[in-house]
């Protein structure tokens, strides 16, 4: 009788606990063929001249992917790495080592959705099934009280509904073990960039800092931008940290628990958005200029005002900013400097740790007032109130 081998295709869900798909083959193979792919259309200069991935989420993705690899490796198993094209690479894979079907998280942006197209099609020339799995949400699709298609565009609304008739599903059980098939070839992560790194990663890092945000004491800090890394690349997961942090709320940390709390379900509001608009937040509704230099003045912090340079050093050294310095970076761009809003979601998309498509550019779109959640959207004035504390 043949052994059943499943492909597990990492991507954005770079963890062991409450991972569906890794889960799922564990359940139902008897091999299983973990695989992450260096995709190199990340590492271009997109049409806006930027990187799609800047140098410090490069190095967080290669630390995380590395240290994904050694916890595979705990289990009994390992994690194949490759550089180049997941549409070449995996049906090669799944014909050396005889797999029967692959398994992957389904995305909601356009590049990625491309991307899982293209495996798609060349799986088929090889009968072989790629399985999409939804698991990158606090709320999972299946739950939600209403279809795709009526999803409300308030948030406020989308809040409410989703909270008083849905639930957030338990996070699976702990993987033990995971067999890979005998003789499984070795390979090799590229090499380091940055000998010293600003960020922790992987698995265990990410939930070490959710135990950390639960011992801070309420102020001024954003503390979902302290696990919004691990959550963007799937080294922690929303469920987990949902369930978490409700089983330790008390009045002391009450506050700091609905703030996360609150990120992660804008961070749903996003997908869902895309899901249901495609490319919606990829586009700008409103003629706006690209002036190169002003647009440089600002992505370098050397604009006319210290404050405005002061966070944009910030995010350039760290990849991080508070939603609040995002929010006071974006407003500038569009109001001050009258700019295509496309082109500084471009920067943040490039400098950020904690890029994830959806959540990155349906933020950009609100503050250019051309976002989904009407009552969110804001405007001229919004900069204005901000502009007296800066200028």
């Amino acid at each position: 009788m043949s052994k059943k081998v499943i492909l597990v295709w990492f991507r954005n869900d770079l963890r062991i606990h409450d991972n569906e798909i890794l889960y799922n083959a564990v359940q139902k193979a008897d091999f299983i063929v973990p695989v992450y792919i260096f995709d190199t259309r990340y590492y271009e200069v997109n049409q806006r001249g930027f990187l799609n991935t800047g140098q410090l989420r490069r190095e967080y993705t290669l630390r995380t992917v590395m240290s994904l690899k050694e916890k595979i490796q705990h289990l009994g198993g390992d994690l194949l790495t490759y550089e180049g094209l997941p549409e070449e690479i995996i049906p090669h894979l799944v014909q050396k080592y005889d797999v029967d079907e692959v398994y992957h998280h389904r995305e909601v942006a356009k590049r990625e959705t491309d991307i899982s197209e293209r495996v798609e099609e060349a799986l088929w020339k090889i009968k072989i099934n790629l399985k999409h799995f939804i698991g990158h949400t606090l709320y999972h699709k299946e739950d939600l009280p209403f279809p795709i298609r009526d999803i409300p565009e308030d948030f406020n609304t989308f809040r409410k509904k989703i909270e008083k008739e849905s639930s957030v599903r338990k996070a699976l059980p702990d993987i033990a073990q995971i067999h890979i098939p005998p003789h499984l070839e070795k390979t090799i992560l590229p090499t380091h960039g940055k000998t010293k790194f600003p960020y922790d990663y992987g698995e265990k890092a990410a939930l070490a800092e959710l135990e950390s945000v639960l011992q801070t004491e309420a102020g001024h800090q954003d503390l979902y931008v302290r696990l919004s890394p691990y959550l963007a690349i799937g080294s922690l997961s929303p469920i987990l940290t949902y369930h978490f942090l409700s089983e330790r709320i008390s009045s002391q940390n009450k506050k700091n628990i609905n703030h996360i709390l609150d990120g992660l379900l804008r961070r749903d509001y996003f997908r869902f958005m895309l899901k249901k608009f495609s490319n919606r937040f990829f586009m700008n509704t409103e003629t706006s200029i690209s002036d190169p230099d002003l647009l440089q003045k600002w992505a370098l912090g050397q604009t006319e005002n210290e404050g405005i340079n002061k966070l944009m050093r910030t995010l350039n050294e760290t990849g991080n900013l508070s939603y609040k310095d995002r929010e006071i970076l974006g407003l500038h761009f569009i109001y001050e400097y009258k700019q295509n809003w496309l082109d500084g979601a471009a920067w943040f998309e490039q400098q950020l740790v904690d890029y994830a498509p959806a959540t990155n550019y349906g933020f950009w779109a609100h503050l250019a007032g051309q976002g989904t959640s009407i009552k969110h959207n804001k405007s001229d004035k919004d900069w204005e109130k901000i502009r007296l504390t800066f200028y």
